[in-house]
Order: C-alpha cells, then sequence, then structure tokens
C-alpha cells in the first residue's frame, strides 16, 4: 500500500510518497479504501510545520477523504463492507459545544490523516454518504463545506432575507455561497478575478467586488448595503482583511473568523465590535451532526461541490502548488484509488 507522509524540513520534497502494511484492525476499527482526497490550506501549513499543532516527521496528511469500506471489527454496529464513507475532521466531536477532548486528534496535524490507499479508523471517525456524490465530491465536504455550514448556521444564525460576505473564492467561500443562497440569503463576494466574480454569479451570488479595482472594498460592502453592512461576514483571510470585516459588519451582525490565508498577526481591534453590538467567533471546522445536517441540506436543494481541478496520485506536490498559487474556484481533489 502506498501513502503520503509529511517532512516539513525537508529542502526539497516536504511531501513523499511511502510504502506501508496496514495494520490489523481493532474491534470497533473500519478499513477504507480511499478513493479521493481534497486540499485545504491548513495542508500547506502543515508540510511548512506552521501549522497550530506541530508537526512530526512521517505524518499522513489531509483531513478530507472519501472511499469505500473494505473491512470492519468485530465490534462494529454502524458500518459494512461496501459502504461509501467520508472522514470526520474531528473524530470525537459528535454535537452540541465542543470541548478539548472534542477539539483533539483532528485528522491530518493532531492524528493520522486521510492520505492514504488504505484508511484505518474507529467507526466514530467516519459518516456514511449520499449516493448522489461522487467520491470526488464527497473528499471535498469534511473541513471546508462542514465550516462554511457552521460558519452560517451555527455560530451565524443565518435567516432568510439577511446578507452575507464572502471573501475570495477557494473551498470555504464557494460551499457557503451554495449553501445561503439555498437558504435564501443576499451574497456579496470578493476576489481579484473579475472572471472568478462571474463563475460565483453563475452560482447565485448577487455582488461580486474586484478588491484589486476596489482596495478598500469594505465601502463597496457599504455601498451596496445602503449603508447598513451584512449580516454575517465568512472571514477567511485574516491580518489586512479582518479590519475591512469588521468594517463591512452591521448592527448585530456576526463575523465567523475561519482562515489564516494572510498570515497568524495582525492590528485589527476589537474595539470596532463595540458600537455595532456585533460579534466575532473563531470557527474550526464543526461536529459530525453538523455534518449530517450539512448532507442533508445538500440532498434537498440538490448541491453539488464545485471541484476546481483533479490531481492524480503521484501529482500532489502540482496540486499543493496549485493551491499555493491562488489560482483555484472551489476546491482541488487528489485521486487515491480506482
Amino acid at each position: 500500500m502506498r501513502r503520503y507522509e509529511v517532512f516539513p524540513n525537508h529542502p526539497v520534497s516536504p511531501l513523499q510518497i511511502a510504502e506501508f502494511e496496514p495494520a490489523p484492525l481493532g474491534d470497533t476499527e473500519v478499513a477504507v479504501a480511499i478513493k479521493a482526497v481534497s486540499l485545504n490550506f491548513r495542508d500547506i501549513l502543515v508540510t511548512r510545520n506552521t501549522y497550530f499543532a506541530n508537526i512530526v516527521d512521517g505524518l499522513v496528511p489531509c483531513s478530507d477523504g472519501a472511499g469505500e469500506v473494505v473491512a470492519v471489527g468485530k465490534d462494529v454496529k454502524g458500518l459494512a463492507v461496501g459502504d461509501r464513507v467520508a472522514t470526520l475532521f474531528f473524530p470525537h466531536w459528535y454535537s452540541g459545544k465542543a470541548d478539548a477532548r472534542a477539539l483533539s486528534d483532528a485528522r491530518g496535524a493532531e492524528s493520522t490523516g486521510a492520505f492514504t490507499e488504505r484508511f484505518i479508523t474507529d467507526e466514530s471517525g467516519l459518516v456514511k454518504l449520499p449516493d448522489s456524490l461522487s467520491y470526488a465530491e464527497a473528499a471535498t465536504l469534511p473541513c471546508a463545506a462542514v465550516t462554511a455550514w457552521n460558519s452560517l448556521f451555527e455560530a451565524g444564525d443565518l435567516k432568510p432575507g439577511q446578507t452575507v460576505l464572502l471573501l475570495g473564492t477557494g473551498g470555504v467561500s464557494i460551499f457557503a455561497l451554495q449553501f445561503a443562497k439555498a437558504a435564501g440569503a443576499t451574497v456579496i463576494i470578493t476576489s481579484s478575478d473579475d472572471a472568478k466574480l462571474e463563475r460565483a454569479k453563475a452560482l447565485g451570488a448577487d455582488h461580486g467586488i474586484n478588491y484589486r479595482t476596489h482596495p478598500e472594498w469594505h465601502e463597496e460592502v457599504l455601498r451596496l448595503t445602503g449603508g447598513a453592512g451584512v449580516d454575517v461576514v465568512l472571514e477567511v483571510g485574516g491580518p489586512g482583511t479582518l479590519e475591512r470585516s469588521l468594517m463591512s459588519v452591521g448592527v448585530g451582525g456576526r463575523i465567523a473568523y475561519i482562515g489564516v490565508l494572510t498570515g497568524l498577526a495582525g492590528a485589527a481591534s476589537p474595539v470596532m465590535l463595540i458600537p455595532k453590538a456585533s460579534s466575532i467567533q473563531g470557527i474550526f471546522v464543526g461536529s459530525r451532526a453538523m455534518f449530517a445536517d450539512m448532507l442533508d441540506a445538500i440532498a434537498t436543494h440538490g448541491i453539488k461541490p464545485v471541484v476546481d481541478r483533479e490531481f492524480p496520485f503521484e501529482e500532489a506536490p502540482a496540486a499543493l502548488k496549485h493551491m499555493e498559487n491562488g489560482g483555484h474556484f472551489g476546491k482541488i481533489v487528489i485521486r487515491v484509488g480506482d
């Protein structure tokens, strides 16, 4: 069997293919033949060892995978050979608010990831998939899609008729666009590329702002909302964008703070939240219950994940480079098995 392993200090190849022999199954464990994985910006940070957790040599990366169950332990109750499944980012966050245990063992950093031909996990670390999704589509869901769902409907408390601001056209923002439109919201989205803005509008975005044309893009947000600002912001950037997100949010609005695309340090002041009685909440993916609710919505509304490009297994470094260059729209997928 083959898998990818991370060696962050390697000067040339921090991501390397390795041969391995799968371990025997425990009583409550499941073996999955992974068919596809998808990338998140987090995976770039992991290969550089600049993520929140310290990355050890030999870690198997990638939180997001989908595949077919090929073997089950004797005490497994909820899954059977032949089931189509996706990985859970947090295998121990079942529902409700997260605690320290729920946020431990995140796939692809704190624990073994899914970038392997044979993935072995306790059955609690997997979720069944509807037949309407291909393995490539399903592999996009565990991190970006659940993050978007949590940001909009759990932390964001989004209601029909409200307005959402999305930054960029990566995986989280495009899922949020699809979910928000299905929920009856107005969507404003930003990009530096007019062609991407047109694609976003084809998916339902109501307004697009080119942040190169409008570097003070919060002013355009306020213009589009008649000065009121937006109800929910999905803040995926960090320093340099958070300041403008704070100026874009309306009275009583919510900022879902998700990403670190522009770094980990910044000068934005939360005092800006006070005169608007608005709030900001850190988002770290979500629970199994959120995943289940999201799958129901995907089925109900016929939502299809947007896959920017698929790469073969051997071209994973090129896939990471494609993500790093920022030219993608939606999710980047790597095929693992047939």
